[in-house]
């Protein structure tokens, strides 16, 4: 049995930076160093132990990005993955999640896939809506939030974790997951992977290559947009309470004016 795995991946802004927003109030992604977002690392390691299990496995590492995304694919690729796709189109950028679901769609069909995997959500947009997107705009079953999944048999079976109680799925390949960040710690890329990831085949597209007209994605075909943005007002010091035998009554006044209490 041969399985095509699509792990569909985002170079998100590093959270740890000082992001800012550019004219266009998108992101400014050249003021910020960027990164694979942690929670797609789940998800090419889930895809890694899939394919583990079945012989002629393929794992290909998907990406929508500037030239920087690249980055997230090699990182994919040093982990074990075995070759990547990136789609690169200076009219992508700006787009929504509509946008996004369906450039990635048109790449995967491209690509060919029996399964696709995804992280639960993105680091910076943090929606969590794609995966059902992507299932919808492909025609196949979407089984998402896994904390665990396996594939036996043309089956990809899953456990989704609740507040109270799991549930288990399972659906016909082919079809979409997500992996929560409960199903398991991301590998480690070994120097070995590092220097092989560099002999992978990354492949590059444009939207001419996916069959897309500008106008359906972008700024401009964005069904949402940003009217303004204002900087996060700095930190105010807090209130100190000096306890000189009225303490007490200092602390529970304060917490009764902040309706704590």
């Amino acid at each position: 049995m041969s399985l095509r795995i699509v792990v569909c991946v985002k170079y998100v802004p590093d959270a740890t930076g000082d992001r800012q927003f550019a004219d266009d109030l998108t992101v400014d992604r050249d003021e910020v160093d960027g990164l694979l977002s942690e929670l797609d690392e789940y998800a090419v390691e889930q895809a890694l132990q899939i394919a583990d299990g079945v012989d002629g496995a393929e794992v290909t590492v998907l990406t929508v990005g500037p030239e920087d995304a690249k980055d997230a694919l090699r990182k994919a690729l040093s982990m074990g993955a075995d070759k990547a796709v990136h789609v690169e189109d200076d009219d992508v950028h700006g787009s929504d999640v509509v946008g996004t679901s369906l450039v990635l769609a048109k790449a995967v069909e491209k690509a060919g896939f029996d399964l696709v995997v995804s992280g639960m959500a993105s680091t910076d947009g943090t929606m969590g809506v794609v995966p059902a997107l992507l299932a919808e705009r492909l025609g196949v079953p979407q089984v998402t939030l896994l904390s665990e999944v396996s594939v036996v048999g043309g089956v990809v079976t899953g456990r989704r974790d609740g507040d109270v109680a799991s549930e288990g799925l399972e659906a016909s390949l082919p079809a979409v997951v997500s992996v929560t960040d409960q199903s398991g710690e991301a590998r480690y890329p070994s120097f070995k992977g590092i220097m092989a990831a560099k002999k992978k085949p990354v492949e590059s597209w444009d939207l001419d290559d996916l069959g897309l007209e500008a106008g359906e994605v972008g700024l401009g075909g964005a069904w949402t947009a940003v009217d303004s943005v204002a900087e996060r007002p700095a930190r105010s010091a807090g209130t100190v309470v000096k306890d000189e035998g009225e303490g007490g009554r200092q602390l529970a006044e304060f917490l009764a004016g902040q309706k704590f209490i």
